[in-house]
């Protein structure tokens, strides 16, 4: 495929019953939780030329039940671009035709929703299974700051986490996590989806709370790689733009919102070497982070404006990709004090046994080296169980990497034990995603550093596994 509209692995969805076809799924890392009722569909190659076909999207839902995008609305939040107007004619008969068709539509969207399509995942990337050297493929490789924007494929998102600290007018140090992420789903004729979740983990407090939307915009621009002016996306006033790693984030629930500035200090990190991972028939991901980020701007806490400085992490994956339903992921981003980070994943299946590992290293160069999964052993020192949903969450590992190219041991706490995110109002799933503190050895010298971890499947009963 030579030019960038050849990405499309072009789709044509059919709901079956379960166990017939790949369960779909658009958000997260490394995938999406399964569902008690799960929605199937299978894919078939289009003639070239021919629009893409994705699969249809439930009817967003707020947690009082109503459609998400009436709720935000209701609560002075409207989309960032207008909804089309509906047309309309001297008889009416436009008017009629186009209420029919949006009044099916939403009973559709009604109809699905119980499945919980379309699935979203829980993080940064829905995190591929992939080689341990870098793939060969025509597909056009990730450029900048082109790639920064959205594009036309089933399912991307923009992720952010990080550590701020600040300090109040008596003197009080003030430490959070946060996350802020925003999906994009497209499906079908259906006008892309976005939903997007933000969290604060207030450490002085010793609280965590989250938010989540979800709304539909019928007129979203979307440049697909023509743009040269980097990320533009909203959902409602939650916002993220930036070029060329320099990035604004804005967001805002009760008690709690930020205007923050992160800036890239390193080249993104192309993950699995090109930051293209391709899967045959089932599609292909473009996946990259920028694994070093300064932050600064305001929270403003209870009410109590606060200047903020700090460090983040940001994932971008996009792509038109399938993946199996059942099983989880553990993910780690981890920032040292030497100036190099590490991104590990681990996928596991649906009986809760290990199926794919992932290790990156970004040394302070800024070279990102692919680790054998071969080197890494991760023990779980404790479990925290979620009084919400029931699921038995590992909480603090040992971490050890022997490998010519690194070696490193370290303990990883969790800041807060309970940092679960329960968001089936917007993409059907829960999940564990926190800010962790980090103490151990690398090559041989004493490290601190500071990270987050994501943690999905645990909801299903899955438990937790030791490597």
């Amino acid at each position: 495929m030579d030019t960038k509209s050849e990405r499309h692995f072009a789709l044509k969805s059919a709901l079956k019953p379960v166990g017939a076809g790949v369960v779909g799924w658009w958000g997260g890392r490394p995938g999406g939780g399964k569902t008690d009722k799960r929605c199937v569909f299978t894919h078939e190659r289009r003639p070239q030329g021919s629009p893409p076909h994705y699969p249809t999207t439930p009817a967003p839902t707020g947690t009082d039940g109503a459609p998400f995008i009436e709720r935000r609305a209701t609560q002075g939040s409207p989309p960032h671009r207008p909804a089309a107007p509906a047309p309309t004619g001297t008889s009416g008969v436009s008017t009629k035709r186009y209420t029919v068709l949006v009044g099916v539509l939403l009973l559709l969207l009604l109809i699905l929703s119980s499945c919980s399509f379309p699935g979203v995942v829980s993080s940064s990337a829905q995190l591929p299974q992939v080689k341990q050297t870098p793939q060969s493929t025509q597909l056009p490789p990730i450029r900048f700051p082109q790639d920064e924007a959205a594009h036309n494929d089933l399912t991307e998102w923009w992720y952010y986490t990080g550590h701020m600290n600040a300090t109040d007018t008596s003197g009080k140090v003030h430490t959070y996590g946060f996350e802020l992420v925003v999906f994009q789903a497209l499906r079908s004729d259906i006008p892309p989806v976005y939903a997007a979740h933000f969290a604060i983990s207030d450490i002085t407090r010793g609280e965590f709370h989250f938010d989540q939307r979800r709304l539909i915009e019928p007129n979203a621009v979307i440049p697909n790689g023509t743009s040269t002016s980097g990320i533009d996306v909203h959902v409602g006033d939650w916002s993220i733009q930036g070029l060329n790693g320099l990035d604004h984030l804005a967001a805002a629930m009760q008690n709690y919102s930020i205007h923050v500035d992160v800036q890239g200090t390193k080249p993104a990190t192309l993950h699995n070497g090109n930051g293209l991972i391709t899967y045959g028939l089932a599609g292909f991901s473009y996946y990259y982070s920028r694994v070093s980020m300064t932050l600064s701007g305001t929270i403003v806490d209870h009410n109590q404006p606060l200047k903020v400085t700090g460090q983040a992490w940001m994932d971008h994956q996009w792509g038109n990709f399938l993946s199996l339903g059942g099983g989880g992921w553990d993910w780690y981003s981890i920032q040292l004090n030497n100036n190099t980070e590490m991104v590990l994943y681990i996928i596991r299946g649906s009986t809760g046994q290990t199926t794919a590992t992932y290790v990156g290293y970004i040394d302070a160069n800024a070279t990102n080296h692919l680790i054998p999964s071969s080197a890494l052993h991760v023990t779980t020192l404790n479990t925290w169980k979620s009084p919400t949903t029931g699921a038995n969450y590992p909480s603090g590992w040992r971490l050890a990497i022997n490998d010519p190219q690194l070696q490193v041991a370290l303990t990883i706490t969790p800041l807060l034990k309970n940092q679960e995110l329960i968001t089936y109002a917007s993409t059907g799933n829960s999940y564990w995603e926190g800010a962790v503190s980090i103490n151990g050895q690398s090559t041989g010298q004493q490290v601190q550093g500071e990270g987050y971890i994501e943690l999905t499947g645990y909801t299903h009963g899955l438990g937790v596994v030791r490597k």
